[in-house]
């Protein structure tokens, strides 16, 4: 298992801003990855931006803030950028009436928007609604209406909880692609856009910003594909 204060000797002082996964990266379940907290001291203390980007949907934005801080974390709620915020922004650009098929912790980042007769499906990390009811539910409105959009906030095909990997949103968002004809809009990681999104919220080039996270794909090669320079650690 690397150390995150191990990694960032040899770059800290040629970068000015950091993107940090969350979930495997910062901490694992209920525990912190090993120097974790004393790597996010010394990011500030050297001046550094620091975002915190995730593609964790089964909790709202805010209740990922309070479970960070729980687990010892300084962090500003402003400082995160999770997948349901781009998710967000596309429903509000596109005016929108989405069908959520999100945790119910999640929600609380789509609140305030029209949902009645939906002209979208939302689809995130959703445990409690994946089955069929749920689906063709969204399936219907998908075949039905030719311009309903079937956004995916991610597709990850599987993430880590303690016990080990559990099944991600991907194969269901697949699930309604094949079912629907449908090729669904994906707004998180490893999205260019949403790469360059975080870096305009915080104000940094790409050849000055470093990713750091667990995942070859979803972290280092989606930052690389935005000219951003990744460094992978063993900590998930």
């Amino acid at each position: 298992m690397n150390s995150m204060v191990g990694v960032m000797a040899n770059w800290l002082k040629n970068t000015r801003g950091v993107l940090l996964d969350i979930s495997g990266t910062l901490h694992v379940g209920e525990n912190q990855t090993r120097d974790a907290v004393q790597a996010l001291k010394r990011l500030r203390q050297n001046g550094i931006a620091v975002k915190f980007i995730t593609n964790a949907t089964k909790e709202s934005k805010g209740g990922l803030h309070r479970k960070l801080a729980r687990l010892g974390f300084d962090i500003n709620s402003d400082e995160i950028f999770t997948s349901l915020t781009a998710a967000r922004r596309l429903v509000e650009a596109e005016k929108l009436r989405p069908f959520c098929l999100l945790q119910d912790e999640a929600m609380e980042d789509f609140a305030g928007l029209e949902v009645s007769n939906p002209n979208a499906v939302v689809v995130g990390l959703a445990p409690d609604y994946f089955n069929y009811e749920y689906l063709n539910q969204a399936f219907r409105l998908l075949l039905h209406n030719d311009n309903c959009k079937l956004i995916a906030v991610h597709k990850a095909r599987y993430y880590r909880r303690t016990e080990g990997l559990s099944i991600g949103p991907g194969p269901f968002v697949e699930a309604l692609e094949y079912a629907s004809g449908k090729k669904a809009v994906v707004v998180g990681k490893p999205q260019l856009e949403f790469f360059q999104s975080v870096l305009r919220e915080c104000s940094c080039l790409p050849e000055e910003t470093v990713m750091i996270g667990d995942d070859v794909t979803l972290d280092i090669l989606g930052a690389h594909n935005a000219n951003i320079g990744g460094i992978l650690v063993k900590t998930g």
